[in-house]
């Protein structure tokens, strides 16, 4: 293998690191820190096809390689964000403000408890949405079924917004188990959905050719600069009501 080669594969392999990292956040329940690494493999992510496009060395290795990755980054640690969400959920009555949540954080003791190992269901899901991507041929300028780089986002975005956002009611609703329950049900749904959804691939500039990808990240822009991390969920859900109507033309 020439060095050329090996260059997308190093960055894949620095993706991995990444969602290694996060790992060991997630499991001693530094959320923050554990987002900001998801989010920097996932830029990696981005960029590793990208490079292998670019130098034209793309390979079964690197497409490999990618998924495994990507197992780690954008499937394990959402399961172990929603699995330490779900064990919160249902070890505190209530949760009104932000100083329950800081509070909560602190519980050190361990009580078996089966219900925040629904969350790990999420990884499974990950996992045959990924190896079902690296046999389906036809996913080249769509994505059948949301990424999970997009899902592994909407579940981080839970403790971000916990942590920064403040809100009273968003909090309550965040850790409400019963919420919680309802989005791994729906987040394994939609890794593994039929639904097309557009990538963010540039064949061209053009606005003709990529509208529904311009006005996807303009809107995503403004969201974010508005409603910052509780934005995350709303663009998710723009992402696929913007897929659904492009689909439709």
């Amino acid at each position: 293998m020439t060095i050329k080669a090996f260059i997308p594969n190093f960055v894949t392999l620095l993706n991995l690191f990444c969602g290694s990292v996060a790992v060991i956040f997630a499991v001693n329940n530094h959320f923050v820190f554990a987002a900001f690494f998801v989010f920097l493999g996932i830029f990696f992510d981005f960029f590793d096809g990208l490079l292998a496009r670019k130098l034209k060395v793309q390979s079964e290795l690197g497409l490999q390689l990618d998924s495994l990755a990507d197992m780690v980054t954008s499937g394990l640690v959402p399961g172990i964000i929603m699995f330490k969400l779900l064990e919160l959920a249902s070890h505190n009555k209530a949760f009104t403000s932000i100083n329950d949540w800081t509070a909560s954080m602190q519980w050190s003791g361990f009580k078996l408890n089966l219900l925040p190992f629904i969350g790990l269901f999420i990884t499974l899901a990950s996992a045959y949405r990924l190896a079902r991507f690296n046999l389906d041929e036809d996913q080249q300028s769509y994505f059948k079924g949301l990424p999970t780089p997009a899902n592994a986002l909407l579940i981080l975005s839970l403790p971000l917004i916990l942590e920064f956002q403040n809100n009273d009611l968003i909090n309550a609703t965040i850790l409400n188990k019963w919420f919680l329950i309802g989005l791994t049900i729906a987040s394994c749904y939609l890794l593994n959905s039929p639904i097309k959804l557009f990538a963010l691939k540039f064949k061209d500039w053009t606005f003709k050719t990529n509208a529904v990808r311009y006005i996807f990240i303009i809107l995503s822009i403004v969201l974010l600069i508005v409603l910052h991390f509780a934005a995350i969920p709303i663009i998710i859900a723009l992402y696929i009501l913007l897929s659904l109507f492009n689909n439709i033309n």
